[in-house]
């Protein structure tokens, strides 16, 4: 514990999060790594997500972009398949069909002027948690396997944790008023099992396992789409070093974040915290100061008299 004195705890990297939550013994930190190169939109995660959370139905209409009725993610979608529609090429990877004579081919023949990017969305579980270090009661918690928990029953539906989130992923259900997240099935994860998203991908889009192990598999992958002249292919949230010191699920990317709806440059969004408390230590000695001096120069004043 003595490397954890005279450092900020709220940001930077952190080689071992398990183990500044205070476990001694713990299994290696885990995570999620979303390859959305071979995303097919089936929502099979959104729906075995549901079905083992015993998550509420958060509506059934279509929102008039593209084939999506979840929007995102939210108190009642905790994994949510985005469907984004470009008109640009797909690359010079070679698809293994020929659709040179589809309506939507480019006019060299050399490769279609339409893509579909999927992408399946969930919490990230971050290194540096703001959702965490903002919670009043301890609902929030980090368990042995480095994720962050909501234990429902302590909430109190403060919503502190709302905006804390640098992602927007944390919300607060309607009629209820506490906090929902993705667990990555917490209680699955205790007994063995992968979580049900993971479990239920036909494609291996959501991969599941240990975080060091799931970002050198990443960074192969890649460099194995820049091989086949996929250039646009990045990796997100994967850096240690990044605003909220890497996150525990990470994704591989065909554009950039904000197509996706996501920001391109995280900051936990309690990193300021110690600078912030200095501050206002500092300016409240100055105002301390300033009163005792005018009492001072008043008393010595009002004894002339």
């Amino acid at each position: 514990m003595s490397s954890l004195v005279g450092r900020n705890l709220l940001a930077g990297a952190e080689p071992d999060v398990t183990a500044n939550a205070g476990y001694t013994d713990h299994p290696p930190r885990m995570g999620f790594f979303t390859d959305t190169s071979v995303c097919i939109g089936c929502k099979a995660c959104e729906v075995a997500c549901k079905e083992w959370n015993a998550i509420p139905e958060d509506g059934l209409v279509f929102t008039g972009m593209s084939y999506d009725n979840t929007q995102g993610l939210g108190a009642d979608t905790w994994r949510h398949v985005a469907f984004i529609e470009q008109n640009k090429p797909m690359g010079h990877a070679e698809p293994g069909v020929d659709h040179s004579d589809s309506p939507g081919a480019a006019s060299d023949g050399g490769g279609t002027d339409l893509r579909w990017l999927m992408a399946s969305d969930v919490c990230k579980h971050c290194t540096h948690a703001a959702c965490l270090d903002v919670c009043p009661t301890g609902s929030l918690f980090r368990t042995e396997f480095g994720t962050v928990v909501v234990q429902e029953d302590i909430c109190n539906g403060c919503g502190y944790c709302i905006p804390a989130c640098p992602y927007g992923v944390i919300d607060q259900r309607k009629g209820d008023g506490r906090a929902w997240k993705c667990t990555m099935c917490y209680d699955r994860l205790g007994v063995g099992q992968e979580p049900a998203c993971a479990k239920a991908c036909p494609t291996d889009s959501i991969q599941y396992g240990p975080l060091d192990e799931l970002r050198e598999r990443a960074a192969m992958r890649v460099e194995q789409l820049h091989d086949i002249g996929v250039e646009d292919a990045r990796l997100y949230g994967h850096d240690p070093d990044d605003g909220v010191g890497g996150d525990g699920a990470f994704f591989l990317l065909l554009d950039e974040p904000e197509v996706y709806g996501l920001p391109p440059d995280p900051v936990v969004t309690t990193r300021d915290l110690p600078a912030m408390w200095k501050h206002a230590g500092v300016a409240a000695a100055a105002l301390l100061g300033g009163v005792t001096a005018v009492f001072a120069v008043h008393g010595r004043t009002g004894g002339a008299r």
